[in-house]
C-alpha cells in the first residue's frame, strides 16, 4: 500500500522569499513587454523608455511565474530532477524571466548579463526585430515545448519521462489549451506510465478563467464537476484557489509538498515491491486571476481577472500620459528596489531560492536532449536481406522484413532503454509484428485474460490517437532518446500540424550552437494509398509528403524504397541520422523484389539511378524515359516496360528509379538535390519522361519545374480517385496502371507508327477486359495477379 501523507507547513520567511522571487519575475515580464530603456526605474518613466510596438501576452504570465518560483523551492528542498513545460500560449515572458533570474539564461547568452545593462538588453530583445519570440521558444533554455500551438504539452511531458525514472516534468496546462482534442485525450497518458521504470508528470492545470476573448469551459463548471472529471481521468487533484498572494503562497507550497511526497511514495512502493498497479498520480489545479497583479482597470474597463488581460493591458502608453503613469505604477508595485541592487543584480537572499547547476530548470540536461543522446546499437541490416533469386521474385511484404530489423534494434538497446516504437494501434497491421518477439505493448490499465501483448513495461506504445503517439515520441526525442512512429499513410495527416511545429523546432535549434542535435523524427508510413483497396476512399491519401516538403530543406527527407532490401538500407540510414524529419513510405503486402542487397545499398546511397537491367538502351539517348518512385509505381512501370519491349522491340527505353524524393530538386534547393548536368544525364534534355509516382502528380512538377526538360515530364500518380476495389483497379482508376503507361508512351512518340497504334488498341481492350473481370470475379485478372518480370515475353 502507498502510505497516507500529511502536509507540512513552509516557514513564513521562505514564503516571503518566494513572494519576492515572484515579484521579480513579474517585474521582468512586464519589462519585457513594455520597456526599451530605464530598466530599473531609476528615474520617472518617459515615453522614450517604452517600445514603439507592444507585443506579448500578460494574462498567463503571472500565474506561470508563481508556479516557477514555487517549483524552485521544491527542487532545492527535495533535490529533484525537474524540467518545466509551459503549455499555455505565449508564456515567453515567464520562462525567459525565470531562466534569467536563475542565471541559466546569461550563461548561454553572456551579453544578456545579470546587471542593469543586461536587463535592458533582455527587455529590448523580447518580441523585437532580431530578438526572441513571445513563446517558450527553442531560444529559451530549459524549453522542450514552444507552446505556440496549443494542445501538446502533456503529451510531450509524458514522452519526456518514459524511461527516465528520476525525472519529474512539471507540466503547466492552460485552461484554454485544455479545450483542445489532443490535450483532453492526453490526460489518459497515465494509463501507460510505469511507476517503477518511468519518471513522473505533475500536471498543473492553470485555471485563470479565460482564453483570448472567451471564458474557458473548465473554469465555468462547478468545483465538484471539475474534481470528478480529473478523478475520472485517473488523477488525484489538489486545488489551490484564490487571489490573495499571502494565502496563495502558503496553499501552493503545501500542495507541492503533498504532490512531491505522493510521487515519491508511489515510485518507492512500485520499485521496492515490484507492484506496478496503476496508481492515482497527483495533479494541481491552480485557480488564480488572469493577469494577476496587473492593472485592475484601464479606462474604466476591468482588466485583472478578465480576458482583457490576455495580451497587452495598457496598449497606448506612448500617446496616453495616463497610460504611461499607470504603467509606471504597475512596475513600481513590485518594489524593484527591494529585489535588485543598484547594479541591477537580484539580491543574494532572493537568488538563493533557485537551485544550483543542472538542477536549475533552465540548465537541466533533459531539456537539451542531445547532451544525453546515446548512439543506438544497430545490427547489420544486410543480415536481413531478401535473397533475390530472379528479378521480381515475390516477397513477404517489405515492412514484414524490416520488422525483424526493428525487433533486433529493440533487443540490442534493452540495457539503455533508449528506443521505442510508437503507433496508433497499427504496429501489427503495418507489418511490424516481429517486434513482439522481444517486447510487448506498455500498458498500465486493467487487463483481462484474453488480452494479448500487454505488459506494464514494453518498448511499444500504442494509443488510438495519432496526436498522443506523435507527442510522446517528440518528448522522447527531445530528451535524448530514439524512436519510430508507424502509421497508416492516410491518417498521419492527423499530425500534420504537430510535424510542422517539430520541424520548425529543429530548424531553429539547428542554428543555436548551444543546442545539441537530437535523434531524427522517423515516420514509417505503411498501409499506403495503393494498397487500401479493402478500406476504400477514406483510407486513400498520400498527401503527407506534400506537407513535409514545405519545410526547410536542411530538415526534411522523404524516401520511397521500391523493395524490402532498399527499405532496410533506408531505415538503417534514418535511425542513425540526427536532427531530421525522415518520412519513409513502404508497403506491407507481398510484392516483387528487385535488387540484391549490394545493389540496394548502392542505389539508396545514390538515391536515384538508372536500372540498366530493366531498360534496353544501348548507346546514345533513349527514345523515352520510364521513371518511377514508390513500390507500386515501380511495379506498374516495369510491367509497362515489359509490354513495350515485347511489342515495340526497336524502342529504346531507359528506366529510372527514385528512392530519395529530394534528389529531384536542384542542388541549390536541397542538400540532396541533383545538379542540372546530373539530372539531365538521367532524364535527358529533350526526351519524354513518363513518371509513375506514388503520391499526387503535381509534387513532382513542383520539384522539377526548374529543370531543362520539365515540359516533357509527364507524371502519373494519385488523382483522388478511389473506392473499395481490387489492388490493380486502384492504379487503373488513377491512370497509373501498366496499360495506361504504355498508351502514354505511344501518345508521346508518333514514331511508334501503326505498330504503336495497334498496341494502344490492345491496351484499351485490356482495360475493358479488366473491368469486366473484376466486376464478375471480385479479383484482378490472372495475368495481373501472377505477373512476373521479363524483359520480353
Amino acid at each position: 500500500m502507498i502510505e497516507t501523507l500529511e502536509s507540512t507547513q513552509v516557514a513564513p520567511e521562505t514564503l516571503q522569499k518566494i513572494d519576492a522571487y515572484w515579484r521579480a519575475a513579474n517585474y521582468l515580464s512586464v519589462g519585457q513587454i513594455y520597456l526599451y530603456d530605464n530598466p530599473l526605474l531609476k528615474r520617472p518613466l518617459k515615453i522614450e523608455d517604452v517600445k514603439h510596438m507592444l507585443l506579448g501576452h500578460w494574462g498567463t504570465t503571472p500565474g506561470q511565474n508563481f508556479i516557477y518560483a514555487h517549483l524552485n523551492r521544491i527542487i532545492k528542498q527535495y533535490d529533484l530532477d525537474m524540467i518545466y513545460v509551459s503549455g499555455p500560449g505565449h508564456g515567453g515572458p515567464a520562462v525567459v524571466g525565470n531562466t534569467y533570474l536563475e542565471g541559466s539564461y546569461s550563461e548561454i547568452y553572456p551579453h544578456i548579463s545579470q546587471d542593469e545593462a543586461g536587463m535592458r538588453k533582455l527587455f529590448i530583445q523580447f518580441s523585437f526585430p532580431g530578438g526572441i519570440p513571445s513563446h517558450a521558444s527553442p531560444e529559451c533554455p530549459g524549453s522542450i515545448h514552444e507552446g505556440g500551438e496549443l494542445g501538446y504539452s502533456l503529451s510531450h511531458s509524458f514522452g519526456a519521462v518514459f524511461d527516465n525514472p528520476d525525472l519529474i516534468v512539471a507540466c503547466v496546462v492552460g485552461d484554454g489549451e485544455a479545450e483542445t482534442g489532443p490535450l483532453a485525450t492526453a490526460w489518459h497518458s497515465n494509463k501507460f506510465l510505469n511507476p517503477a521504470t518511468d519518471g513522473a508528470v505533475l500536471p498543473i492545470l492553470h485555471l485563470n478563467g479565460f482564453k483570448i476573448a472567451n471564458p474557458t469551459i473548465l473554469a465555468r463548471i462547478e468545483h465538484e464537476e471539475l474534481d470528478q472529471l480529473m478523478r475520472g481521468y485517473g488523477w488525484t487533484p489538489i486545488f489551490v484557489e484564490g487571489d490573495d498572494p499571502i494565502r496563495m503562497h502558503a496553499a501552493m507550497a503545501e500542495a507541492l509538498d503533498v504532490a512531491v511526497k505522493q510521487i515519491q511514495s508511489i515510485q518507492r512502493y512500485a520499485r521496492e515491491s515490484g507492484d506496478t498497479t496503476r496508481p492515482r498520480w497527483p495533479m494541481i489545479v491552480l485557480r488564480s486571476p488572469k493577469g494577476w497583479t496587473g492593472p485592475k482597470f484601464v479606462d474604466g474597463v476591468p482588466i485583472e481577472g478578465t480576458f482583457h488581460s490576455h495580451q497587452v493591458p495598457l496598449s497606448d502608453p506612448a500617446t496616453r500620459p495616463d497610460h504611461l503613469r499607470q504603467l509606471e505604477e504597475w512596475l513600481r508595485s513590485y518594489r524593484p528596489e527591494e529585489l535588485f541592487d543598484e547594479e541591477g543584480r537580484l539580491r543574494p537572499e532572493i537568488a538563493d531560492l533557485a537551485p544550483r547547476g543542472d538542477r536549475r530548470m533552465g540548465a537541466n540536461p533533459h531539456a537539451n536532449g542531445g547532451r544525453l543522446l546515446r548512439q543506438l546499437k544497430m545490427p547489420d541490416f544486410r543480415e536481413y536481406a531478401v535473397e533475390i533469386t530472379e528479378r521480381g521474385c515475390r516477397g513477404i511484404g517489405d515492412t514484414h522484413v524490416t520488422g525483424k530489423f526493428i525487433r533486433d534494434i529493440i533487443q540490442l538497446n534493452d540495457d539503455h532503454k533508449n528506443f521505442r516504437v510508437f503507433g496508433p494501434d497499427e504496429t501489427l497491421s503495418n507489418g511490424l509484428e516481429a517486434v513482439f518477439d522481444v517486447t510487448q505493448r506498455q500498458w498500465n490499465a486493467a487487463t483481462v485474460d484474453t488480452d494479448e501483448l500487454l505488459a506494464p513495461t514494453g518498448r511499444v506504445l500504442e494509443m488510438l490517437s495519432e496526436h498522443q503517439c506523435e507527442g510522446w515520441l517528440e518528448g522522447y526525442l527531445l530528451t535524448g532518446r530514439h524512436g519510430l512512429f508507424n502509421c497508416y499513410e492516410a491518417f498521419v495527416h492527423i499530425v500534420d500540424s504537430m510535424f510542422n511545429q517539430h520541424a520548425k523546432w529543429l530548424k531553429v535549434t539547428s542554428e543555436l550552437p548551444w543546442r545539441h542535435k537530437i535523434a531524427s523524427l522517423n515516420y514509417l508510413l505503411a498501409s499506403h494509398v495503393w494498397r487500401q483497396d479493402h478500406n476504400g476512399f477514406t483510407h486513400q491519401d498520400p498527401g503527407f509528403i506534400d506537407v513535409v516538403v514545405n519545410k526547410k530543406a536542411e530538415i526534411v527527407r522523404v524516401y520511397l524504397p521500391p523493395d524490402a532490401n532498399c527499405l532496410l538500407s533506408v531505415m538503417d540510414h534514418c535511425l542513425r541520422s540526427r536532427h531530421y524529419v525522415n518520412v519513409v513510405v513502404a508497403g506491407k503486402h507481398p510484392s516483387p523484389q528487385w535488387l540484391t542487397m549490394d545493389e540496394a545499398v548502392e542505389h539508396c546511397a545514390k538515391g536515384i539511378g538508372i536500372w540498366d537491367w530493366a531498360g534496353n538502351e544501348s548507346s546514345g539517348d533513349p527514345d523515352v524515359v520510364m521513371a518511377c518512385c514508390g513500390d507500386v509505381p515501380t511495379l506498374e512501370t516495369l510491367a509497362a516496360v515489359s509490354i513495350l519491349r515485347e511489342h515495340l522491340p526497336e524502342l529504346k527505353i531507359r528506366v529510372v528509379n527514385v528512392v530519395d524524393l529530394m534528389r529531384l530538386q536542384p542542388k541549390s534547393e536541397h542538400p540532396h538535390g541533383l545538379s542540372d548536368p546530373d539530372f539531365d544525364a538521367l532524364f535527358t534534355q529533350d526526351k519524354h519522361v513518363i513518371f509513375a509516382f506514388h503520391a499526387y502528380p503535381w509534387l513532382v512538377h513542383r520539384l522539377t519545374y526548374r529543370r531543362t526538360n520539365h515540359s516533357n515530364i509527364h507524371v502519373r500518380g494519385y488523382k483522388e480517385e478511389g473506392t473499395i476495389t481490387t489492388p490493380f483497379d486502384m492504379t487503373v482508376l488513377n491512370d497509373l496502371d501498366r496499360f495506361h503507361l504504355v498508351m502514354d508512351v505511344i501518345d508521346r512518340l508518333p514514331k511508334t507508327g501503326e505498330q504503336g497504334q495497334g498496341l494502344k488498341t490492345l491496351m484499351q481492350e485490356k482495360l475493358v477486359e479488366h473491368r469486366r473481370y473484376i466486376n464478375k470475379n471480385g479479383q484482378d485478372m490472372p495475368e495481373v495477379r501472377n505477373w512476373k518480370w521479363s524483359p520480353s515475353r
